[in-house]
Protein backbone atom coordinates (compact mmCIF):
# COMPACT_ATOMS: atom_id res chain seq x y z
CA UNK A 1 0.00 0.00 0.00
CA UNK A 2 1.19 3.15 -1.57
CA UNK A 3 1.79 6.00 1.61
CA UNK A 4 -1.31 7.96 -0.02
CA UNK A 5 -3.39 5.34 -0.31
CA UNK A 6 -2.79 5.22 3.42
CA UNK A 7 -4.18 8.15 4.38
CA UNK A 8 -6.61 8.28 1.74
CA UNK A 9 -8.44 4.90 3.31
CA UNK A 10 -9.17 6.72 5.98
CA UNK A 11 -10.89 9.79 4.06
CA UNK A 12 -13.21 6.98 2.00
CA UNK A 13 -14.44 5.19 5.12
CA UNK A 14 -15.87 8.41 6.78
CA UNK A 15 -16.97 8.80 3.32
CA UNK A 16 -18.65 5.71 2.26
CA UNK A 17 -22.21 7.01 0.97
CA UNK A 18 -21.38 8.31 -2.53
CA UNK A 19 -25.19 9.45 -3.09
CA UNK A 20 -28.38 9.83 -0.76
CA UNK A 21 -30.19 7.74 -3.28
CA UNK A 22 -33.27 5.42 -0.90
CA UNK A 23 -32.94 8.33 1.78
CA UNK A 24 -35.84 10.75 1.90
CA UNK A 25 -34.93 14.67 3.02
CA UNK A 26 -36.03 15.67 6.41
CA UNK A 27 -37.45 19.67 7.17
CA UNK A 28 -37.54 21.75 9.64
CA UNK A 29 -40.04 24.04 7.94
CA UNK A 30 -39.06 25.09 4.64
CA UNK A 31 -34.90 23.99 5.30
CA UNK A 32 -33.92 20.45 5.09
CA UNK A 33 -31.60 19.41 7.65
CA UNK A 34 -31.24 15.76 7.37
CA UNK A 35 -31.66 12.14 5.28
CA UNK A 36 -34.01 9.47 6.80
CA UNK A 37 -34.31 5.94 5.95
CA UNK A 38 -37.87 4.85 4.53
CA UNK A 39 -38.40 3.30 7.76
CA UNK A 40 -37.81 6.13 9.56
CA UNK A 41 -40.35 8.09 6.93
CA UNK A 42 -42.90 5.12 7.68
CA UNK A 43 -42.64 5.60 11.63
CA UNK A 44 -43.06 9.19 11.56
CA UNK A 45 -46.91 8.70 9.65
CA UNK A 46 -47.95 7.56 12.96
CA UNK A 47 -47.85 11.22 14.14
CA UNK A 48 -49.47 13.00 11.60
CA UNK A 49 -50.14 16.00 13.53
CA UNK A 50 -46.29 16.90 13.77
CA UNK A 51 -45.01 15.49 11.31
CA UNK A 52 -46.36 16.20 7.00
CA UNK A 53 -45.30 14.11 3.83
CA UNK A 54 -44.94 15.79 0.30
CA UNK A 55 -43.38 15.53 -2.89
CA UNK A 56 -39.93 16.69 -1.59
CA UNK A 57 -40.10 14.56 1.52
CA UNK A 58 -40.85 15.09 5.59
CA UNK A 59 -41.42 17.96 7.42
CA UNK A 60 -42.52 19.11 10.60
CA UNK A 61 -45.98 20.61 10.15
CA UNK A 62 -46.12 24.31 9.24
CA UNK A 63 -47.92 25.26 12.19
CA UNK A 64 -44.62 24.41 14.50
CA UNK A 65 -43.13 27.79 13.44
CA UNK A 66 -40.36 28.14 16.27
CA UNK A 67 -37.32 26.49 17.23
CA UNK A 68 -38.77 25.27 20.20
CA UNK A 69 -42.10 23.84 18.91
CA UNK A 70 -40.33 21.76 16.18
CA UNK A 71 -37.95 20.37 19.15
CA UNK A 72 -40.96 19.59 21.36
CA UNK A 73 -42.55 17.50 18.62
CA UNK A 74 -39.36 15.96 17.64
CA UNK A 75 -39.07 14.80 21.63
CA UNK A 76 -42.97 13.54 22.09
CA UNK A 77 -41.61 10.82 18.84
CA UNK A 78 -38.29 9.96 20.20
CA UNK A 79 -39.89 7.08 23.12
CA UNK A 80 -41.95 6.14 20.26
CA UNK A 81 -39.18 5.85 17.61
CA UNK A 82 -36.43 4.46 19.91
CA UNK A 83 -38.82 1.61 21.16
CA UNK A 84 -38.92 0.57 17.18
CA UNK A 85 -35.27 0.18 17.30
CA UNK A 86 -34.65 3.20 14.99
CA UNK A 87 -32.19 5.17 17.48
CA UNK A 88 -31.26 5.39 20.95
CA UNK A 89 -31.56 8.12 23.19
CA UNK A 90 -28.94 9.40 25.48
CA UNK A 91 -30.13 12.24 26.80
CA UNK A 92 -28.36 15.23 25.28
CA UNK A 93 -29.31 17.95 22.99
CA UNK A 94 -27.52 19.16 20.06
CA UNK A 95 -28.63 22.32 18.08
CA UNK A 96 -29.95 21.68 14.40
CA UNK A 97 -28.85 23.37 11.50
CA UNK A 98 -29.13 23.35 7.53
CA UNK A 99 -25.92 24.80 7.80
CA UNK A 100 -22.99 24.94 9.99
CA UNK A 101 -22.97 28.52 10.50
CA UNK A 102 -26.44 28.96 9.59
CA UNK A 103 -29.39 29.78 12.52
CA UNK A 104 -30.84 26.94 15.04
CA UNK A 105 -34.01 25.67 13.63
CA UNK A 106 -34.67 23.48 15.98
CA UNK A 107 -32.72 20.39 19.06
CA UNK A 108 -32.90 16.97 19.18
CA UNK A 109 -30.98 14.56 21.12
CA UNK A 110 -27.71 13.51 20.54
CA UNK A 111 -28.42 9.78 19.49
CA UNK A 112 -31.21 10.47 16.83
CA UNK A 113 -29.00 12.86 14.80
CA UNK A 114 -27.65 9.96 12.63
CA UNK A 115 -32.01 8.91 12.02
CA UNK A 116 -32.40 11.38 11.08
CA UNK A 117 -28.84 12.50 8.98
CA UNK A 118 -28.86 15.71 11.29
CA UNK A 119 -25.51 17.68 10.88
CA UNK A 120 -23.88 17.16 13.82
CA UNK A 121 -20.76 19.53 14.76
CA UNK A 122 -18.03 18.72 17.38
CA UNK A 123 -13.98 20.12 17.94
CA UNK A 124 -10.23 18.75 18.47
CA UNK A 125 -8.21 19.88 19.46
CA UNK A 126 -4.30 18.83 18.51
CA UNK A 127 -2.38 19.13 21.68
CA UNK A 128 1.32 19.96 20.10
CA UNK A 129 5.05 20.02 21.70
CA UNK A 130 7.96 21.13 19.64
CA UNK A 131 11.09 20.06 21.52
CA UNK A 132 14.31 19.96 20.07
CA UNK A 133 14.18 16.75 18.34
CA UNK A 134 10.98 17.61 17.02
CA UNK A 135 7.27 17.72 16.58
CA UNK A 136 5.35 15.31 19.38
CA UNK A 137 1.34 15.05 19.80
CA UNK A 138 -0.24 14.35 22.84
CA UNK A 139 -2.35 11.08 22.26
CA UNK A 140 -5.18 9.65 24.03
CA UNK A 141 -6.02 6.19 24.71
CA UNK A 142 -9.83 5.62 24.96
CA UNK A 143 -11.28 4.10 27.44
CA UNK A 144 -11.90 0.43 27.24
CA UNK A 145 -15.75 0.70 27.94
CA UNK A 146 -16.47 3.39 25.77
CA UNK A 147 -19.49 2.77 23.10
CA UNK A 148 -17.71 4.22 19.89
CA UNK A 149 -13.78 3.03 19.45
CA UNK A 150 -13.13 1.77 22.84
CA UNK A 151 -9.23 1.74 23.25
CA UNK A 152 -8.24 3.39 19.85
CA UNK A 153 -5.94 6.63 19.96
CA UNK A 154 -7.71 9.74 20.18
CA UNK A 155 -6.78 13.99 20.00
CA UNK A 156 -5.91 15.15 23.09
CA UNK A 157 -9.65 17.12 23.48
CA UNK A 158 -12.34 16.24 21.23
CA UNK A 159 -16.36 16.25 22.08
CA UNK A 160 -19.34 16.89 20.36
CA UNK A 161 -20.93 21.19 20.70
CA UNK A 162 -24.29 20.80 22.97
CA UNK A 163 -26.79 22.48 22.39
CA UNK A 164 -26.57 26.57 23.35
CA UNK A 165 -22.90 26.19 23.30
CA UNK A 166 -19.97 27.54 20.66
CA UNK A 167 -16.99 25.74 19.22
CA UNK A 168 -14.72 27.82 21.88
CA UNK A 169 -16.94 27.34 24.98
CA UNK A 170 -17.54 23.14 23.97
CA UNK A 171 -13.29 23.06 23.80
CA UNK A 172 -12.85 25.05 27.01
CA UNK A 173 -15.67 22.41 29.07
CA UNK A 174 -14.22 19.26 26.90
CA UNK A 175 -10.52 20.90 27.78
CA UNK A 176 -10.91 20.39 31.52
CA UNK A 177 -13.20 17.74 31.72
CA UNK A 178 -11.32 15.15 29.72
CA UNK A 179 -7.59 16.25 30.03
CA UNK A 180 -7.45 18.92 32.98
CA UNK A 181 -6.55 21.77 31.42
CA UNK A 182 -7.26 25.09 33.05
CA UNK A 183 -9.10 27.23 30.93
CA UNK A 184 -6.35 30.01 30.11
CA UNK A 185 -4.31 27.08 29.21
CA UNK A 186 -7.36 25.86 27.10
CA UNK A 187 -8.02 29.04 25.70
CA UNK A 188 -5.02 29.35 23.96
CA UNK A 189 -5.86 26.89 21.28
CA UNK A 190 -6.07 28.46 17.50
CA UNK A 191 -8.46 27.58 15.63
CA UNK A 192 -7.08 25.61 11.97
CA UNK A 193 -9.95 24.61 9.88
CA UNK A 194 -12.72 22.17 9.47
CA UNK A 195 -12.93 18.92 8.54
CA UNK A 196 -16.18 17.24 7.62
CA UNK A 197 -17.80 14.16 5.95
CA UNK A 198 -20.82 11.69 5.41
CA UNK A 199 -20.69 8.34 6.45
CA UNK A 200 -23.18 5.75 7.05
CA UNK A 201 -23.16 3.06 10.10
CA UNK A 202 -25.83 1.36 11.78
CA UNK A 203 -27.33 4.27 13.14
CA UNK A 204 -28.05 5.83 10.06
CA UNK A 205 -25.72 8.92 8.68
CA UNK A 206 -23.31 10.69 10.21
CA UNK A 207 -23.38 13.59 8.80
CA UNK A 208 -20.57 15.54 10.99
CA UNK A 209 -18.38 19.08 11.28
CA UNK A 210 -15.21 18.93 12.66
CA UNK A 211 -13.85 22.33 14.69
CA UNK A 212 -9.87 22.00 14.52
CA UNK A 213 -8.00 23.70 16.42
CA UNK A 214 -4.22 23.39 17.50
CA UNK A 215 -2.90 23.94 21.07
CA UNK A 216 0.77 24.61 21.63
CA UNK A 217 1.92 23.17 25.18
CA UNK A 218 4.87 23.60 27.04
CA UNK A 219 7.25 20.63 27.87
CA UNK A 220 6.65 20.70 31.28
CA UNK A 221 2.66 20.06 30.89
CA UNK A 222 1.56 16.64 31.53
CA UNK A 223 -2.65 16.02 30.56
CA UNK A 224 -4.43 14.13 33.07
CA UNK A 225 -7.80 12.34 32.27
CA UNK A 226 -10.44 13.52 34.40
CA UNK A 227 -13.24 11.70 33.25
CA UNK A 228 -13.68 8.22 32.20
CA UNK A 229 -13.57 8.94 28.05
CA UNK A 230 -10.13 8.69 28.08
CA UNK A 231 -7.99 5.40 30.14
CA UNK A 232 -4.37 7.83 29.86
CA UNK A 233 -2.08 10.22 27.52
CA UNK A 234 1.17 9.71 25.76
CA UNK A 235 3.86 12.06 23.77
CA UNK A 236 4.51 10.44 20.72
CA UNK A 237 6.78 11.90 18.28
CA UNK A 238 4.63 13.32 15.25
CA UNK A 239 7.06 10.39 12.85
CA UNK A 240 4.97 7.34 15.19
CA UNK A 241 1.37 9.24 14.99
CA UNK A 242 2.06 9.16 11.16
CA UNK A 243 3.02 5.56 10.91
CA UNK A 244 -0.39 4.65 13.42
CA UNK A 245 -2.65 6.70 10.77
CA UNK A 246 -1.10 5.59 7.80
CA UNK A 247 -0.04 1.72 8.90
CA UNK A 248 -3.37 0.79 11.20
CA UNK A 249 -6.52 1.05 12.35
CA UNK A 250 -5.70 1.75 15.64
CA UNK A 251 -7.02 5.59 15.29
CA UNK A 252 -10.53 6.32 16.03
CA UNK A 253 -11.99 6.48 12.46
CA UNK A 254 -12.96 10.61 12.49
CA UNK A 255 -9.69 11.32 14.20
CA UNK A 256 -8.04 9.71 10.99
CA UNK A 257 -8.84 12.93 9.64
CA UNK A 258 -8.03 15.43 11.93
CA UNK A 259 -4.37 14.32 11.94
CA UNK A 260 -4.30 14.22 8.15
CA UNK A 261 -5.36 17.81 8.00
CA UNK A 262 -2.61 18.68 10.82
CA UNK A 263 0.04 16.47 8.56
CA UNK A 264 -0.52 18.51 5.42
CA UNK A 265 -0.51 22.24 7.21
CA UNK A 266 2.61 20.78 8.56
CA UNK A 267 3.84 19.93 5.56
CA UNK A 268 4.69 16.25 6.77
CA UNK A 269 2.91 14.04 4.12
CA UNK A 270 2.70 14.57 0.02
CA UNK A 271 0.01 15.61 -1.81
CA UNK A 272 1.10 16.43 -4.72
CA UNK A 273 -2.47 16.68 -6.64
CA UNK A 274 -4.24 17.47 -3.22
CA UNK A 275 -6.83 14.97 -3.17
CA UNK A 276 -6.16 14.46 0.39
CA UNK A 277 -7.08 17.97 0.87
CA UNK A 278 -10.50 17.38 -1.02
CA UNK A 279 -11.15 14.77 0.89
CA UNK A 280 -11.13 16.07 4.22
CA UNK A 281 -14.61 18.22 3.48
CA UNK A 282 -16.98 16.23 1.83
CA UNK A 283 -19.51 16.32 4.41
CA UNK A 284 -21.94 19.48 5.07
CA UNK A 285 -21.55 22.88 4.66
Amino acid sequence: MSSAAGFARHIAACNNLPSPAGYIPFRLGPAQIGWIAPDLAQALTFFPRDFHFDRNGVATAARLRSPGTRSQALAEALPALEARGLLKIRGELFDLRAESAGPVLGQLDRGALPAFGAMSQGVHVNGLVRRGDGLHLWIGIRSRDKAVAPGQLDNIVAGGIPAGLSAEETLIKEAAEEAGLPPDLAARARPVGRVSYTMRNAEGLRRDVLHCYDLELPEGFTPHPHDDEVERFELWPVARVIAAVRDTDEVKFNVNLVLIDLFLREGLIEDPDSTLRAGLDQGPE
